[in-house]
């Protein structure tokens, strides 16, 4: 199932399948500007990468504390 089918089981049942339809062309016609994939590259580093550091902290400690100590 696709982002748009899921995108239309949210959508009001009260909307005829031409108003829906131009509503999601309109969303589909949205592209990227010269930046923005940049812009997203830069967010996803900065919310995964304390994660992943915090996550191979508690990896190494836990081998740490079974193994070395």
């Amino acid at each position: 199932m696709g982002l748009i089918d899921r995108y239309k089981q949210h959508l009001p049942k009260k909307k005829t399948k031409e108003e829906i339809a131009e509503h999601i062309s309109g969303i589909e016609e949205v592209g990227l500007e010269k930046g923005d994939l940049k812009a997203m590259i830069i967010a996803a580093f900065i919310t995964f990468f304390p994660v992943l550091i915090i996550a191979m902290i508690v990896f190494y400690g836990l081998i740490w504390l079974l193994f070395v100590r």
